[in-house]
């Protein structure tokens, strides 16, 4: 009976449709990124906050920047849609869909945010590595001593680039569910040329607004960072219950 259960319970979640899926419930807050196609490097960021009436624009919306080849389904939250290309180690593709966000990294003593957000000072001993075939692939690590191996240096956070000075983590392809090959250290961060350049995956905006990004990010209300071309996110909005 248990065979035939756990069977029964296999062939439904094989067709339930990605329309099944839906924001967290105890998510209350929502940062919404809308570009005009998958192959767009341009994005426009909005926060919401969920109370009893449902979804409600907190602030005004600011531009971005994405992928310099656009976006492409990533790995979250949500269930992918049958037979769509997923995101891969250096296609130059943000990631799509609905991510968790994690803590803040950069290179100030601290930084204004919420006390339940961690925020770590980077320092040469701060790893994040992008090296499909390492076994910390897509994972922060922090050593005691200065790199020695040339898979060190390449992990080395703090590579005097002043983009990187302040970042948030979205959570893509993230412990403890690491695909190898499958896109690895997607921030939000500084963006470049005062949002002339394009990015490898991650999503850059304005210091003053990644600060203030930064600074209204509540752990508490289960943030989350949904990212879709204009035509995703109308077709998903109402099953997905986006804002």
């Amino acid at each position: 009976m248990k065979r035939f259960t756990f069977s029964l319970l296999s062939f439904i979640a094989l067709i339930i449709p990605a329309s099944a899926f839906e924001l967290p419930a105890n998510s209350k807050q929502c940062l919404v990124g809308i570009a005009s196609s998958w192959d767009s490097s341009y994005v426009t960021l909005t926060m919401y906050e969920r109370g009893n009436g449902g979804w409600k624009q907190d602030g005004a919306s600011w531009k971005g920047r994405l992928g310099q080849n656009g976006l492409v389904w990533g790995k979250g939250l949500h269930p992918l849609p049958n037979g769509v290309k997923t995101k891969k180690e250096g296609d130059r593709r943000a990631p799509a869909g609905v991510f968790d966000l994690g803590g803040a990294w950069g290179y100030a003593p601290s930084i204004k945010k919420s006390s339940n957000l961690s925020y770590v000072q980077v320092t040469q001993g701060c790893l994040w590595y992008e090296d499909p075939s390492s076994p910390h692939y897509n994972m922060y690590r922090r050593i005691d001593y200065a790199p020695r191996t040339e898979e060190e240096k390449n992990a080395q956070m703090k590579q005097g680039d002043y983009a990187h000075s302040l970042k948030l983590f979205i959570a893509h392809n993230a412990y403890p569910n690491i695909t190898p090959g499958a896109g690895s250290s997607i921030f939000f961060h500084i963006w470049r040329n005062s949002g002339g350049s394009a990015t490898f995956g991650c999503t850059t905006m304005s210091e003053s607004n990644l600060k203030r990004l930064i600074s209204s990010v509540e752990p508490k209300k289960r943030p989350v960072y949904v990212l879709l071309p204009q035509a995703e996110y109308e077709q998903y909005k109402a099953a997905w219950k986006l804002p």
